[in-house]
């Protein structure tokens, strides 16, 4: 960053006072006849001075080790609940609590519409409000939403007190809702300040790649911990139990396997959360003084180094990048979530297989997830994001394809949920990598970003799964059921696959950037003007 030295300050403030009409001098404002000549006239003079610089370095500023795994494991305990959440809720509360498929549709998506309302309201309040003290706004919602998780998980994947098989399904509801709305509340809380802080902590692009790629690696390890417990305690409860049936299908025994599995889960969760808060350092831009009125203003351009204008959240409306990376995180979110969300439901209806392999598959899945993830940074930089999006996909076209072609998989579902798994991990990264590059430098908006990314993705995957469950035909012929999870697996994984191809076929036409539009121009040569020194 450069500084501007007395002498170069006074032959600038000079012109300032010898001209006063600025169009007179001779840095190119004699042309100026129009909006757009001032704007080009203002950045030329802008250049040719020695002032701040209004772009930043793309330096490889990178992190310790030892913070990056504390940044990492912030995520780990909503990591750990969203795994149970996408991939236990509806066979808890159908196969074992007995809910009707409606019924337990309908408690995801009231979480899912909780989630998509609170995460862009979450976005806007974190970007404008300053946090508490010197913790830093990032980490203290980060902590409102921990709390809230804490407070509210282990209640959900518990009967209602003093519920039993005959209970009325309405009292589970009305039980069971107000524990889902706070956890997604938290849920939404932890991870738009997580999300937010990866501009905050660096800003080379292949470094953002590179702490996304932890955070997901540990995304892997959540997911990986949470099938390895639940594979052990359905295992632990098969070979206790005389009666065969029991470790086939899932039932009302079930229960406190479930239990056992949530309170395990919230336990370490808990612990990643307090070393994440110790670990990780939240350096945000600080207000500068006003020399004039001795208050506190927002920092100038020059002196945080953004480039360009400060964008507000009502100015990524009008960016057509910011609806292609929406759509893009949308149909990621949608292959990722239901995929996690029916494979327990495929594996039961559709192959028959035994309740452990709910546990083992998803297993698979991870593990192979956690090992493409280890390769993310070499391969993006060599073909670049969005070339490695596409290649995350064919796995999930082939794991597709499979699916439908092979009615009777059996023990060959461990291949197909390898491919699965490899191609999640990679779209999931690579998708997370385009709305960094996408915010940039725009950190006093990013979390606003993320929440509105958030929010279309958490509004679909609920009206996804309430229509999978309102089309659900089981109660009638039980081939409905091989038949007709295994169309759902094919079209949450093939067909959102192609919708996604598409939609980055229009980034690879229209690369990821920021477009101005003839509103802000004013607004530039205001921040512009404000910029130079007085």
């Amino acid at each position: 960053m450069q500084t501007i030295s007395g002498s170069n300050h006074f032959t600038f403030t000079s012109k300032l006072k010898h001209h006063s009409d600025p169009f007179q001098w001779d840095s190119g404002f004699s042309s100026v006849q129009s909006f757009d000549s001032l704007v080009a006239a203002l950045k030329r003079v802008a250049l040719s001075l020695p002032f701040p610089s209004f772009t930043m370095s793309d330096q490889p500023l990178t992190l310790p080790v030892c913070r990056r795994l504390t940044y990492a494991v912030g995520h780990f305990f909503n990591d750990l609940c969203a795994s149970m959440w996408f991939t236990y809720l509806l066979v808890y509360y159908h196969s074992v609590l007995g809910f009707r498929d409606t019924n337990a549709g309908a408690l995801l998506l009231v979480g899912q519409i909780a989630d998509g309302i609170c995460t862009p309201l979450i976005g806007y309040e974190s970007d404008r409000t300053p946090g508490c003290g010197k913790y830093g706004k990032r980490k203290t919602w980060h902590l409102v939403g921990t709390i809230s998780v804490f407070a509210s998980f282990p209640f959900i994947f518990n009967p209602c007190i003093g519920c039993d098989e005959k209970t009325p399904q309405t009292a589970g509801l009305i039980y069971a809702i107000p524990f889902i709305i706070i956890f997604q509340f938290g849920w939404a809380a932890t991870q738009i300040s997580h999300l937010s802080l990866i501009p905050e902590l660096v800003t080379c692009e292949h470094a953002k790649v590179e702490l996304t790629s932890y955070r997901y690696a540990f995304t892997v390890v959540a997911n990986i911990a949470v099938y390895a417990v639940a594979w052990i305690l359905f295992r632990f409860q098969s070979q206790h139990t005389e009666d065969p049936s029991i470790s086939q299908s899932l039932g009302w025994v079930d229960v406190l396997t479930f239990r056992y599995l949530a309170l395990i889960i919230w336990a370490i969760g808990t612990v990643t959360s307090v070393i994440f808060h110790l670990g990780t350092k939240e350096e945000g831009v600080q207000p500068q003084e006003s020399e004039e009125t001795g208050k506190s203003q927002p920092p100038i351009p020059g002196s945080s180094q953004i480039s360009g204008p400060l964008l507000l959240w009502k100015h990524w409306l009008i960016e057509p990048a910011f609806y292609q990376i929406a759509v893009q995180y949308m149909c990621t979110r949608l292959i990722v979530n239901l995929s996690q969300t029916y494979i327990p439901m495929y594996l039961t209806n559709s192959l028959l297989l035994p309740k452990n392999y709910i546990a083992a598959v998803p297993l698979v899945m991870y593990v192979s997830g956690f090992v493409s993830s280890l390769v993310m940074k070499p391969v993006n930089k060599w073909i670049g994001t969005s070339m490695a999006y596409f290649v995350g996909l064919v796995p999930i076209m082939v794991f597709s394809i499979w699916v439908l072609v092979d009615t009777n998989m059996g023990t060959r579902v461990y291949g197909a949920a390898v491919l699965l798994g490899a191609g999640s991990a990679v779209i999931l990264v690579m998708s997370l990598s385009m709305t960094a590059k996408l915010i940039g430098d725009q950190r006093q908006s990013g979390a606003f970003v993320y929440g509105a990314m958030s929010f279309t993705d958490k509004v679909a995957n609920g009206i996804g799964v309430m229509i999978i469950q309102a089309l659900h035909p089981c109660h009638t012929l039980d081939s409905d059921c091989k038949w007709f999870f295994r169309t759902v697996m094919v079209i949450v994984t093939g067909g959102v696959a192609g919708v996604a191809a598409l939609c980055l076929s229009t980034l690879l036409i229209w690369p990821i950037a920021i477009r101005l539009r003839e509103s802000w121009k004013k607004y530039i040569v205001v921040k512009a003007l404000k910029s130079f020194p007085a």
